[in-house]
């Protein structure tokens, strides 16, 4: 084995003798810059212009690179661009001069029409992107993304190869953070129009600018084995340490367990008893995460148009005792959905979560009381409810816990529980096909409006299509109108959440967090707060 881990007493868990290693294979295996990690589900598309889920936009940030990367500390370093933006004195024109080093594995050059391809694609209402809207500040998308413009007249052209001008439509606080994140990235239109309706189907069909490609991909949302090799093209190769990366999906913790101690494995997520059975071990990592893990409702007809039978749903759950027994990770009760330790007040640097009104509590007589009243209301007789999520250990017994929350006390009601492959669950989301959608969010960069757009009436992220006009003004103004006044714009939001919240548009959970077992010997490894959340890139075995 790898690493000297201290065993917990966990019989069940360890293996065989017959499975173990000599020394001398092992003095072998301690110089091989080749590492096995787990994820618990599958991607669900390789298209930067589309993917949306945790697990795609990791992949991507590893395979790919766009104009900078995020560091340590979420703060931008240089990639795809030899240098940092010179901006404009009214923050509306950003000026960025490309690395010349930067390569395709095909061996051709990344330049400026590699970027304003890509982005253009991702616009064009025809390519059907859902995070489309993170482009909203630049000049014209918008108007771009409802059909109105055409997609040449997006702000962003190429000056020359190598330096690219973007003009935005109003000053945008968080705009830089964008540049690092999957949706930004190039595309080789060359590349992409010979591939045509096969781009991007699996690891074959996409060529790479990051300091790993990928092989051995057969089909997004399918494959559950895939690997990440050392580019020779990529312009920083003599800095990635790591040769091979093999990623599993393992979707049983006890499997996974059982792998990592018998040196199989070296990084995977825990969660409940494996979570606190591997406290205090040397092997145990515990991650901040900005994200909120809620319940959506299908507000569009039925008993979940009236707010009461949403805040009924809200108050049957006792988010400690879920936190304790079932995640067991770190994670925490939220305070509302945008999380705590991301946002900050520009004056008082008060945290958001604070800032707002607190409605996520539990009063299970309360919650009886308002159930009965919204049944009343909308002459509903006994109901049977689907409850609909995906298909990860932790999350699967929070369904059944929420399940069991909800028959226990709410009288006359039953819930199916419903769980699917992550892309089979967006999907579903996207067309509403639930009564009580379980999921999570995290952010893509450090700003509420990185969770409060989510709910906006024409978002295509408001799976449960909540609408409320009052709401969507707020987030607008937000956007728009006071973008470049920081106290008005953080009033806005604060104002915007309490709204949402205080109706039960939207049910927080809990926020996350991530417990792991990584290989001690495993250093480097790049994990983000926001946005793509694991980077390789640094990443290396310890003699």
């Amino acid at each position: 084995m790898r690493r000297k881990v201290l065993v917990l007493g966990i019989a069940l868990l360890l293996v065989g003798c017959g499975s173990k290693e000599t020394s001398e294979s092992k003095d072998k295996t301690e110089t091989k810059q080749e590492i096995a990690v787990v994820v618990e589900n599958e991607p669900s598309t390789l298209d930067s212009s589309l993917a949306s889920d945790t697990y795609g936009i990791t992949l991507l940030n590893n395979v790919m690179e766009g104009l900078y990367r995020l560091d340590e500390n979420n703060q931008l370093v240089t990639a795809g661009a030899s240098e940092l933006p010179a901006v404009s004195d009214d923050l509306l024109t950003y000026k960025i001069k490309l690395n010349k080093e930067a390569k395709w594995s095909n061996d051709t050059p990344v330049t400026a029409g590699d970027y304003v391809y890509a982005w253009q694609k991702a616009v064009n209402p025809e390519t059907g992107s859902e995070y489309s809207y993170l482009f909203s500040s630049i000049l014209n998308a918008t108007e771009i993304i409802e059909g109105k413009k055409k997609i040449a007249e997006l702000g962003i052209k190429a000056i020359d190869d190598y330096e690219l001008e973007i003009t935005l439509a109003q000053a945008t606080p968080y705009f830089d953070s964008l540049l690092a994140f999957p949706t930004f990235f190039p595309q080789n239109q060359a590349f992409v129009e010979k591939e045509a309706a096969d781009y991007a189907k699996t690891s074959k069909n996409l060529i790479y600018n990051g300091p790993f490609v990928l092989e051995e991909f057969d089909g997004a949302g399918t494959d559950t084995d895939w690997t990440y090799v050392k580019s020779k093209t990529y312009w920083d190769n003599k800095n990635v340490k790591l040769a091979k990366i093999s990623n599993q999906v393992i979707k049983e913790p006890g499997t996974s367990v059982k792998l990592f101690e018998a040196g199989e494995i070296d990084d995977l997520p825990l969660s409940g008893e494996f979570a606190q059975q591997y406290k205090g071990n040397e092997a145990f990592v515990s991650l901040d995460k900005a994200g909120t893990t809620y319940l959506s409702y299908d507000q569009r007809e039925g008993l979940f148009t009236n707010a009461k039978a949403r805040k009924a749903i809200s108050l049957v759950l006792n988010r400690e005792e879920i936190i304790e027994n079932i995640l067991a990770d770190g994670s925490l009760v939220p305070k509302g959905l945008v999380p705590s330790g991301m946002s900050f007040a520009p004056e008082t640097n008060e945290d958001f979560a604070d800032a707002t009104t607190n409605y996520v509590k539990t009063d299970v007589e309360e919650a009886k009381k308002l159930w009965q009243e919204a049944k009343t209301e909308s002459k509903t007789g006994d109901v049977t409810l689907e409850l609909l999520s995906y298909d990860v250990d932790s999350i699967r017994k929070l369904a059944e816990a929420i399940q069991f929350a909800i028959e226990d006390n709410l009288e006359g009601t039953k819930v199916n529980v419903s769980i699917v492959p992550v892309s089979v669950a967006v999907e579903k989301g996207r067309n509403t096909e639930f009564d009580l959608f379980l999921f999570g969010w995290g952010a893509d960069y450090a700003d509420p409006s990185s969770f409060l757009d989510l709910f906006k009436t024409d978002s295509p992220y408001n799976y449960g299509k909540y609408s409320n006009k009052e709401y969507d003004a707020l987030v607008e103004s937000a956007g728009t109108t006071n973008v470049t006044d920081p106290e008005k714009r953080w009033s806005d939001f604060v104002e915007a959440e309490n709204l949402l919240l205080g109706e039960t548009g939207v049910n927080p959970i809990f926020q996350k967090a991530e417990s792991r077992l990584r290989n001690p010997q495993l250093k480097g490894i790049i994990s983000h707060s926001v946005g793509a959340q694991f980077d390789f890139k640094e990443a290396y075995l310890e003699d």
